[in-house]
């Protein structure tokens, strides 16, 4: 069922989903939706709270794998679009429908998106202190950065030409860059 309002909402959009196609992508009727969810909205914070707390557990992953912020920076970047394009329709929902939520499912998003925010935050923040980046805006360059790897939910295409890791390495460079910071093995 998860899977069918994934793929409504991401070709749909929430708002005209209904629980029929829901239910038909599922091979259920539509009466079948609400044994496991009370509505279709719950169905929706379900997606929503599922995909922030995997792009969470990425973003703290990767930083934790960092040696140096700019080696964190690179890895939480390369890591979020890399999961941004393969997990594109999930991710397109999430980053997408968060006006459809329920308040109180809005308001979980809402804190997860700030915790993702507060890592790269902190990231950057760490690596102007420690002169290896400039920023001057901690907080406006998160969000850019961040923006970046989100906006690769709505236009990635698998037939396309670049993998998900090809362009989380893109990516990686260009956020480096953005910092003043040199790309992997490379000068400005």
């Amino acid at each position: 069922m998860l899977v069918g309002a994934v793929d409504a909402f991401a070709e749909r959009g929430y708002h005209a989903t209904t629980t029929r196609d829901i239910a038909a992508r599922a091979g259920l009727s539509p009466a079948a939706l609400y044994v496991h969810y009370p509505s279709k909205a719950a169905l929706l914070a379900q997606i929503s709270s599922t995909g922030h707390e995997a792009a969470l557990a990425l973003v703290e992953a990767a930083v934790a794998r960092g040696t140096d912020p700019v080696e964190r920076l690179r890895l939480v970047v390369a890591d979020f679009v890399a999961w941004h394009a393969t997990h594109h329709r999930i991710a397109r929902v999430v980053q997408y429908e968060l006006g459809a939520l329920p308040d109180d499912a809005r308001a979980h998003s809402v804190a997860l998106r700030r915790r993702i925010e507060g890592a790269v935050e902190a990231t950057v923040a760490d690596g102007v202190r420690a002169e290896v980046m400039t920023a001057p805006d901690p907080r406006r360059v998160a969000r850019a950065v961040l923006s970046l790897g989100i906006d690769v939910a709505r236009w990635y295409d698998p037939a396309g030409r670049d993998s998900p890791a090809a362009l989380g390495a893109l990516y990686a460079d260009l956020a480096a860059r953005m910092v003043g910071a040199a790309p992997e093995g490379g000068t400005q």
